[in-house]
């Protein structure tokens, strides 16, 4: 995906099985895209496609079976349960082979010695396989402690360079300089334990479930300073006042808890306990969905006011096309596990090219009664649509940044489709 700005998040192949008995519930099933550095990236789809599963992938509250995820050029995710699995089925599959060649009965010598060797091989290939796949989940695991080490080295160096310079300006006054090394001292403790991945926030779709009971707003917006090594009392609190106002709330809500708010201000928590961390981007998971139309206005413009004036990269995932054209600068569309099409909002809603795209934007509602009688669904069968059969899809680049899941056959006729 070539353009010119800056690549903040790659999501590469990303897969997310869940174990069902002797099945796999696909629910995120080959997904890569990026996104850009300031802009907002809407995920959309039905309930169920897996825009949630994606978003908590990158974020690693799941463990993803497959792929990687990158952010500033850093690899801090990957999936090694695919590894894990790849050893399991070659030591089971020895197994069976191992077990039937020595259940064969002969007396003939040369037999005999041709399937020790066979065995032999056998053991050989599997040692081979499991020392492959546990090198490639060392490195996974490496990757992700050694971005975490580069990332605390560099706050430290950033933070070294800065007191340099206060240390050199304060030089005699030694209140001061007291002052200076006690600071110093507690932002470098806080530096140490500072995360890559928490340059990522969530803000999670249910505002009830999210939010502790039992702890105060002061505590819920107060947990990710802590968690970094923040001790200072006076700084937190301070953090957490700025942070309420920002986000359209009063200082008296501090000490309140989250039964005694309405679902607007719970989300508003929500979107407080997020933008405290300063992060970079923010994973949105439907975060309007459970709230009135004139809430959801509300939370829609404040994030929109955050993005301009905290500078944050905003991933959004809804299954309301409406809003997602008028909040992303680009769409990725889901179906069952896949990204199917992807593009910017203004093309995906002018020359929607995959079936399924063309059947969500059908089912938009328009207040104009006119227009809703005469309206006519597209509805999408798959089996109906696509023929899979002996050319398998693969996600494809059909004009320049518009990309959609097709096979040859498809891809000619889309092609023609835009011309």
């Amino acid at each position: 995906m070539e353009n010119k700005r800056e690549v903040l998040l790659k999501v590469d192949h990303l897969c997310q099985y869940f174990r069902l008995g002797h099945k796999d519930l696909k629910a995120v099933d080959d997904v890569s895209f990026e996104v850009h550095k300031g802009e907002t990236f809407g995920l959309v789809g039905e309930s169920g496609c897996g825009k949630t599963t994606t978003g908590r992938s990158i974020i690693k509250l799941y463990n993803a079976t497959s792929g990687n995820v990158y952010f500033k050029g850093q690899r801090i995710g990957a999936g090694i349960r695919s590894y894990q699995d790849a050893i399991s089925a070659a030591k089971s599959d020895a197994s069976k082979k191992i077990k039937a060649l020595r259940a064969e009965k002969t007396e003939d010598a040369a037999r005999k010695a041709a399937i020790q060797a066979e065995i032999q091989q056998i053991k050989k290939d599997l040692d081979d396989t499991v020392a492959k796949n546990r090198a490639l989940i060392k490195d996974a695991k490496s990757d992700s402690k050694q971005v975490d080490k580069q990332h605390a080295e560099a706050q430290l160096k950033a933070l070294e360079a800065e007191y340099a310079e206060k240390f050199e300006a304060a030089k005699g006054d030694e209140a001061q300089l007291k002052a200076l090394h006690k600071e110093y001292k507690s932002r470098c403790r806080v530096a140490k334990k500072s995360k890559l991945i928490t340059q990522i926030q969530m803000i999670f779709q249910d505002p009830i479930a999210s939010l502790d009971p039992r702890m105060t707003v002061r505590d819920i917006i107060a947990e990710g300073l802590v968690i970094n090594g923040i001790t200072d009392k006076d700084y937190i609190n301070e953090k957490v006042y700025e942070i309420l106002e920002t986000v359209g709330l009063v200082r008296e809500h501090a000490d309140r808890y989250p039964h005694e708010f309405s679902g607007g201000q719970r989300q508003r928590i929500g979107i407080a306990r997020a933008v405290v961390m300063q992060p970079e981007m923010i994973i949105a998971d439907e975060p309007i969905s459970a709230l009135d139309v004139s809430i959801q206005a509300q939370v829609i413009n404040l994030l929109n006011d955050l993005r301009e004036r905290l500078g944050l990269t905003i991933m959004f995932i809804a299954h309301d096309l409406s809003v997602v054209k008028y909040f992303s600068d680009r769409i990725g569309v889901m179906y069952f596990g896949k990204m199917v099409e992807l593009a910017d909002s203004d093309e995906l809603f002018k020359n929607p090219l995959h079936p399924y795209t063309k059947s969500l934007l059908s089912a938009i509602p328009l207040p104009d009664p006119v227009y809703e009688k005469q309206r006519t669904r597209i509805h999408y069968n798959p089996i109906a649509e696509h023929d899979y059969s002996v050319d398998a899809p693969s996600f494809r680049e059909i004009t320049p940044g518009h990309f959609v899941q097709c096979n040859d056959a498809e891809e000619a006729r889309y092609k023609q489709q835009v011309k």
